[in-house]
């Protein structure tokens, strides 16, 4: 009877310990604000390419291009990344590289069957024009041509007022698109890109104007990204387009004035510019190999200096087709198992810590980017130090992101990889009746 009643001590004894140690445990993971639970970031070079930051490498990559252009950018045309830029964010007139966006507002917004009536101040528009008479109609259609191929500045006009009720409504439509694709350094006044300045509500005096940056991440937008990319590049690839206005009296002919187009294997579309404050500028894309590039140019010289241009276009074409080559810089990254706080352990033993595991979710395609020899890629992992239960299989975890230049371009989920149940009261009951059971 005394051996009984000293077993029975001992058990009793052991239980209050037990039930004494999963309330601390209960009351930790309850009690634990995720502040305290700090997470983890580690980086690392991915893929093999060299870690970015270091002083000795970004000299020996430095690129020194002399261009004629005071400002100017070579972009991916697929992440929108500039490979190459000179005075790339500073805002200059931009004559009628203008048209691009124009062109593509009027594809978004008309019906090229639609018959647009001249206006009297479209009419009177200064050369280069296509000689249109107030009251004349024409084909929407046709208007692009005339504005692409010889860069009338009277159709840029008659397309404004039919598509935005006023230069004024289509240069608010301007402005916008401009805003929504990214492009904050712009300012349109005029749809044909004429020298113009205004002042806007607060008196602050604007100037028709825009940056290399921005004016090739618009030519992105109409080659890349527009619902209507295709007709715009048909338009500006035509060489040469005839019509008629709408009652047939009068005949056009519209040739292409876009010497890139036969200067280099996969030059895609372009648009020349000149005015007195603009000087030459240009905006162009080629693609070739599998990669795609856009050049913008402003002030890139003044009359006996119109070619200067189609040099400074070429040598940035060349060299992003000579330095830069797609490479997935994807890999498959281990990653070590979990604490869980307050959560059952996979031994089913109180005593013992729990622990989950995790995957990162695999990618659907290659995360292939546009790289030169010796241009660094980073992995950042994120993770928490400890993670608190309940813990549900397939919940995300983490993170896995790969940048480049600072810029995100890849990101992939760490998931859990299987449920971690709670050592919550009823959990602690549970095993104490089948340790008494025992």
């Amino acid at each position: 009877m005394k051996e009984k009643k000293k077993r029975d001590g001992k058990r009793t004894a052991a239980l209050v310990l037990i039930i004494l140690f999963m309330a601390g445990q209960i009351l930790t993971a309850e009690g634990k604000r995720p502040e305290e639970k700090m997470s983890a970031e580690v980086t690392v070079p991915a893929a093999g390419y060299l870690l970015a930051g270091r002083e000795e490498e970004k000299e020996e990559n430095s690129t020194n291009i002399q261009l004629y252009a005071r400002s100017a950018v070579l972009m991916d045309a697929d992440s929108g990344r500039v490979l190459f830029g000179k005075n790339e964010n500073e805002p200059m007139p931009m004559a009628s590289t203008t048209k691009i966006m124009t062109c593509i507002l009027a594809l978004e917004n008309g019906n090229m069957e639609d018959m647009v009536t001249v206006s009297a101040y479209a009419a009177g528009q200064p050369k280069v024009h296509l000689g249109m008479r107030e009251g004349q109609q024409f084909r929407l259609e046709d208007l692009l041509y005339s504005l692409m191929l010889e860069s009338h500045n009277d159709a840029a006009v008659a397309i404004a007022e039919h598509i935005g009720g006023s230069v004024e409504g289509f240069a608010a439509m301007m402005n916008q698109k401009a805003r929504d694709i990214g492009c904050f350094d712009t300012c349109f006044i005029t749809p044909n890109g004429l020298d113009a300045s205004a002042t806007d509500k607060e008196g602050k005096r604007k100037v028709h104007s825009t940056t290399a940056k921005d004016l090739a991440r618009i030519m992105k937008y109409c080659i890349e990204e527009s619902e209507k990319k295709e007709e715009f590049l048909e338009i500006t690839r035509t060489q040469s387009h005839f019509f008629s206005d709408g009652e047939g009296r009068g005949s056009y002919s519209c040739n292409n004035h876009n010497a890139f187009l036969s200067m280099m294997d996969g030059a895609l579309s372009g648009k020349t510019g000149f005015t007195n404050n603009a000087g030459y500028c240009y905006v162009g894309a080629l693609r070739r190999d599998g990669k795609t590039f856009v050049v913008a140019l402003l002030a890139c010289g003044w009359p006996n200096n119109k070619n200067y241009k189609w040099s400074d276009t070429r040598k940035l074409m060349g060299y992003g087709l000579e330095n830069y080559e797609y490479r997935d810089v994807y890999e498959q990254t281990k990653l070590e198992p979990l604490p869980v706080e307050g959560g059952v352990p996979g031994s089913g033993r109180p005593y013992d810590e729990a622990y989950v595991k995790i995957s990162m979710k695999e990618p659907e395609q290659e995360l292939r980017v546009l790289l030169k020899e010796g241009e660094a890629v980073e992995k950042k992992i994120q993770l928490p130090k400890a993670l608190t239960a309940p813990v549900e299989s397939g919940s995300e975890v983490g993170s896995v992101k790969y940048y480049l230049d600072g810029d995100l371009i890849g990101e992939y989920s760490i998931v859990a990889d299987q449920d971690v149940e709670r050592m919550d009261f009823r959990w602690t009951i549970g095993y104490i009746w089948s340790l008494y059971a025992l």
